[in-house]
């Protein structure tokens, strides 16, 4: 079981020494292949692209006089890349930068990208931001499909929920109602999630119950945001498709996948519930 797996290997879960000098091996990298043979899915032909984006609102180290430098930063991982990072060694690593001296931002920054690339098996990209300079709040675009009357039975993922049929489309669907669980620790995901697609129209209560049918599931948001994806393209098969979460902030962080079908970057977007 590969949940067992990270609980014996990973920090995620157990009692840890929080270090505050400049320490890389607390990443601890998950190989994505785990989702993927489950799927299917050869790293050398992914039937998407994406990236996984995330925020880190507790950033600090000392400059070379001792004194502390506050930022904010935006980590964005290729959904291509070999591994995910486990979220609490993720934290664990910041952290170890409170009580280390660098000369400058440039040098942290150059670091930072340094260890996650490498602890990743892909090239990511760090972007430092003052406090002062936080993005502003946004909203998805589209339809909110919450209000619809829905009777709803069925809390594991179940992709026979979704169909779609007639004439084609093109759709932006949102939901705030995604909730996933910690594969390790039980605890609560929560998520809102936008469903974009060009293709025979998504059975809009359908969709709505699959995306609930999430509540009680266990796995990390990477691998549920790209499942998402998978069983929309697979069981409706539309032309063009994008899937984007953004998760409730915990721990400092917030993650926020993406997988479509287009090689496009997508747009680091706050919600107000994040």
């Amino acid at each position: 079981m590969r949940e067992q797996e990270v609980k014996e290997l990973s920090p995620l879960g157990q009692d840890t020494q929080y270090v505050n000098q400049y320490d890389p091996a607390q990443l601890y990298p998950i190989s994505r292949q785990l989702n993927w043979a489950e799927r299917g899915i050869e790293r050398d032909s992914l039937p998407f692209f994406g990236q996984d984006i995330w925020n880190a609102f507790e950033i600090s180290w000392l400059n070379l006089k001792g004194k502390p430098v506050a930022r904010l930063a935006e980590f964005y991982i290729p959904a291509g890349s070999a591994s995910i990072i486990e979220s609490k060694s993720f934290k664990l690593y910041l952290n170890s930068y409170n009580l280390s001296r660098f000369a400058d931002e440039a040098t942290v920054q150059a670091q930072m990208e340094q260890d996650l690339s490498a602890a990743a098996g892909g090239t990511v990209n760090v972007v430092l931001r003052h406090p002062d300079s936080a993005p502003a709040l946004g909203t998805f675009s589209g339809q909110c499909i919450d209000e619809l009357d829905i009777e709803v039975n069925q809390y594991s993922p179940q992709p026979t929920l979704l169909s779609a049929g007639g004439a084609t489309v093109s759709e932006q669907l949102y939901s705030h109602l995604l909730k996933s669980n910690c594969p390790v620790t039980g605890q609560p995901d929560w998520a809102s999630i936008q469903v974009s697609y060009t293709g025979p129209q998504l059975d809009h209560e359908g969709l709505l119950r699959y995306l609930i049918s999430y509540r009680e599931h266990g796995d990390f948001h990477e691998q549920c945001v790209e499942n998402i994806f998978m069983d929309i393209w697979q069981q409706c098969q539309p032309t063009q498709l994008t899937v984007y979460a953004r998760y409730v902030r915990r721990g400092g962080l917030d993650i926020n996948p993406y997988r479509s079908s287009e090689d496009q970057p997508l747009a680091n977007l706050r919600l107000s519930r994040q």
